[in-house]
């Protein structure tokens, strides 16, 4: 690993401990970071939030593409329109937006920005706030939370929405999970790092009173009064799995065992990939993994799995596990039994994932191969589960719920 800059390190120093700056002076540092970025030469204005109102936009971050994917569900919902910005920092897995400019967006100049902030206020009747980011960057000093503020002035609806390491803190994580990643040394930094945004985006944008959605259930234990808007299924992957072009699972010789890992360290692929390998060298599995693949490619992939084999440190579930199940494939993974008791709990309904701590995973694909008629079965739920909490429907009533539609509806 190439050693870094004394002027890196020093930020990394600063950004670790920016959650125990005074509100104000941490103000200035987040005013001076985005004084040092060139906003792209190509500004372009967003495209004005499409259908009818009431309109909504959900911005600026569109990770793992559920802002696009919850804007699509209120879409199907109806009756108004909706949005979604997505700041790029990175490729990343080429999710789709209708606004996808490059996050130095935020260093455009005041106009640019006034200019974007009208564009919003003269067409939306709602903005969902994501992961504490700026939207208008220096119109309001890089401040999501005096954004929130100027909205809500102008007669917006306004709600904050957390996807993850956003809000969750590492400290906390680590104390409650034996395995957990943050744990790790090569995690350190970044532990470091997201302690003090998830310290920072609670410090800035709790105490404003909004609704705040996250994506999965677990961080309903870091979110004071949090409503669960689960993330969503694109509706071409229920097509897809209900299409008969999707082979049946364990229909014999070894199963197809899938790991495509967004976060090798995260998902806990150093605990597994040396057990599926070998019993993949043994015959007794099929292995594959990937990463950085497009997103496409990721659900190609599992549409031909017998078993995806999801994640092994977190103790939660999310898009991938949720897209395998709606494809009704065998999804394995270790999730808390508070996470698998929220669900039931919200829902009704029991997560149809098959459980497996990381020193069980060979344990549990013994008993797949040896027996596979009840983990057909198992799988053989994942469609209706994914349908009922992950089509978008549960997660737009929610989200309507949140904005306040349901009583402008009325």
């Amino acid at each position: 690993m190439m050693p870094r800059s004394p002027a890196r390190w020093a930020w990394s120093q600063v950004t670790r401990a920016r959650q125990r700056l005074p509100p104000g002076l941490d103000y200035l540092v987040e005013r001076f970071k985005w004084s040092l970025r060139r906003p792209p030469a190509d500004l372009e204005l967003a495209p004005p939030v499409p259908g009818a109102a009431p309109r909504v936009l959900i911005a600026p971050t569109n990770f793992a593409g559920q802002g696009r994917a919850w804007a699509q569900a209120l879409v199907r919902r109806g009756p108004g329109g909706a949005g979604n910005w997505a700041y790029r920092a990175q490729p990343g897995f080429g999710y789709q937006a209708d606004y996808a400019p490059a996050i130095t967006i935020n260093a455009a100049p005041t106009a640019f920005q006034s200019a974007q902030f009208n564009r919003v206020v003269s067409r939306c009747q709602a903005v969902v706030m994501e992961s504490g980011w700026p939207i208008f960057g220096r119109l309001f000093g890089y401040s999501a939370a005096r954004e929130a503020l100027a909205l809500q002035t102008v007669g917006l609806d306004v709600a904050v929405l957390w996807h993850g390491s956003d809000i969750r803190l590492p400290s906390q994580h680590r104390a409650t999970h034996r395995l957990s990643p943050y744990a790790l040394p090569a995690l350190k930094s970044r532990a470091a790092e997201l302690e003090s945004t998830a310290r920072r985006n609670r410090r800035s944008m709790g105490h404003l009173g909004l609704p705040q959605l996250v994506s999965t259930p677990d961080l309903l234990d870091q979110v004071e009064d949090g409503r669960w808007c689960p993330v969503v299924v694109a509706p071409e992957v229920f097509a897809l799995g209900s299409s008969g072009m999707v082979a049946p699972i364990l229909a014999g010789g070894p199963p197809r065992v899938v790991h495509v890992p967004s976060d090798p360290l995260l998902k806990g692929t150093d605990l597994v990939d040396p057990i599926l390998r070998r019993l993949a060298a043994q015959g007794r599995i099929e292995y594959l993994r990937a990463e950085g693949l497009p997103a496409v490619r990721v659900l190609e992939l599992y549409a031909s799995a017998d078993v995806v084999a999801d994640q092994f440190r977190m103790g939660i579930y999310g898009v991938a596990a949720a897209e395998a199940m709606a494809l009704g494939r065998l999804v394995v993974s270790d999730v808390d039994r508070s996470v698998r008791a929220l669900v039931q709990q919200l829902t009704g309904l029991v997560l149809p994932i098959e459980q497996a701590a990381a020193e069980d995973l060979e344990e549990v694909l013994e008993r797949v191969i040896a027996d596979p008629a009840p983990f057909r079965a198992l799988a053989a739920r994942g469609p209706a589960f994914a349908e009922a909490v992950h089509s978008g429907v549960r997660s737009a009533n929610t989200l309507a719920a949140a904005l306040g539609m349901d009583q402008a509806e009325g």
